[in-house]
């Protein structure tokens, strides 16, 4: 038994040993060997034997389809390295045709630049020249009495190609009209955008491509409207009255304002502030300096009308032989007239008080309007110290790159200054007229009393001697 089985033993590691070096059996003969299980030793050799023999088919079908898949991955490697040279060869060919092909190019563009000659520099020289004459076609009075001018120059300034004769033609046309319209004053019906941005009929006037305007307003054209439009602000009242004076023009000549800038400077000009905002942008200081410059004219002027006729009263006072109350020098007379019988002392006592009773009259207001004339340029100050205080904040608060930013403070600063540099210099010379117009009052009465004091010394040094 033990010999028995040590020879099974020694079978069933044969078996292993074939099977593991013949390769894996096929999955259905595995099932059916453990479907079927040997039940003697000689049924187990049968089947080992079995298994031996369809694992040495299997491999031998395995070599034979591995043999025929080398020899086809020969035959496939053999064809690929026979494209491979064919491949190289065309490769070389191409190389050398393009080689040939650069060598060519080359001498071709030679030939052409030879040929093109001047051509070239005409073409750039066409080229901005055709950009700049739109712009200028673009943005012209002219266009609109004219509209789409310059569609025609946009493919001429953006083409890469030489232009062809027409395109010239045409450039040539439009500057040649551009020149014309320059010389020729043109009005038509159009279509104009008012300052409310209602669109209305109207007829304009075209002035070259300088100013286009309707009855007592000037327009702007908008190039991306394609219309004429009313300006958000006009101009002063001397260059809008000329408007309506050269519409009713019919023949001959009339005058107009020009803007040879084409726009510019009348863009400028309606920029300008105004007196009303001049004013306004001296601030609070500003209006207070107006106001004391009024008080002071409406004072000086009231003074000059009085002291004219109480001049005018004084001078008739010394024509005449009746003495008048209603001026100083007939006061001044009155007084002399009731204090006749008194000494020459006395009586000039009583000259003097009469006089300096007049001087107060004569000269009332006049000291106010001299403190006005002082104050009107400290104001100013005043208002140029507030102003530079608001720029100085601006600047700490926004730096200095905006300068609109500073341009408020500014502007207070040196609008007061203004307004008490004018308001001040009137009322000092106000000052002057009125001091001067009193005083000479004054020294009409001083010497008409001192005449009057010396005849009367006179005449009691007479009736003394004759007594």
């Amino acid at each position: 038994m033990i010999r028995l089985s040590s020879t099974i033993r020694g079978l069933l590691m044969a078996g292993a040993v074939a099977t593991m070096f013949a390769g894996a059996v096929p999955a259905v003969a595995q099932q059916q060997q453990q479907q079927q299980r040997a039940t003697s030793l000689d049924q187990l050799l049968e089947q080992v034997r079995r298994g031996s023999q369809e694992a040495a088919e299997r491999n031998k079908q395995r070599e034979a389809e591995f043999r025929a898949a080398r020899n086809e991955q020969a035959a496939l490697l053999q064809q690929a390295r026979a494209q491979l040279e064919k491949e190289l060869g065309t490769s070389q060919q191409l190389e050398q045709r393009f080689a040939q092909g650069e060598q060519q190019l080359g001498e071709l563009t030679g030939q052409l630049q030879e040929r093109l000659g001047t051509l070239g520099e005409l073409f750039g020289v066409v080229r901005q020249v055709a950009g700049d004459t739109r712009g200028v076609v673009e943005e012209s009075l002219v266009s609109g009495q004219l509209p789409n001018r310059a569609e025609p120059l946009d493919a001429l300034a953006q083409s890469k190609e030489l232009p062809s004769i027409e395109q010239l033609q045409n450039l040539w046309y439009l500057i040649q009209q551009e020149m014309t319209e320059t010389g020729r004053v043109a009005k038509f019906d159009t279509t104009i955008v008012t300052t409310s941005g209602e669109q209305v009929q109207a007829p304009v006037v075209r002035v070259g491509p300088f100013v286009a305007f309707t009855d007592g307003g000037y327009l702007r054209y908008d190039s991306a409207q394609g219309k004429y439009v009313e300006l958000a602000r006009q101009p002063a009242d001397r260059f809008t009255g000329l408007t309506s004076s050269f519409i009713d023009t019919q023949s001959g000549l009339a005058d107009i304002a020009l803007d040879p800038s084409r726009g510019q400077l009348l863009a400028l000009l309606i920029q300008e502030p105004t007196l009303r905002e001049r004013i306004d942008q001296g601030g609070v200081v500003g209006y207070v300096i107006l106001f004391i410059g009024l008080i002071g004219l409406l004072l000086a002027l009231e003074r000059i009308v009085t002291l004219t006729l109480t001049g005018a009263k004084v001078r008739s006072q010394m024509r005449s032989k009746e003495i008048s109350k209603s001026n100083p020098l007939g006061r001044v007379l009155a007084i002399y007239e009731e204090n006749r019988t008194v000494d020459v002392e006395t009586l000039e006592l009583k000259l003097d008080e009469a006089i300096l009773r007049e001087i107060p009259r004569l000269e009332r207001g006049i000291s106010t309007i001299k403190v006005f004339a002082a104050i009107a340029p400290l104001l100013g100050l005043l208002g140029t110290v507030t102003g530079m205080i608001k720029t100085f904040q601006a600047i700490t608060l926004f730096g200095t790159g905006d300068p609109k930013l500073m341009a408020g403070g500014i502007s207070e600063a040196l609008v007061t200054t203004v307004l008490g540099l004018v308001v001040a210099i009137p009322l000092v010379i106000l000052y002057s007229l009125c001091s001067g117009r009193a005083k000479s009052v004054v020294e009409v009465l001083e010497e008409q009393s001192a005449g009057l004091i010396a005849q009367r010394a006179d005449e009691e040094h007479f009736r003394d001697r004759a007594a």
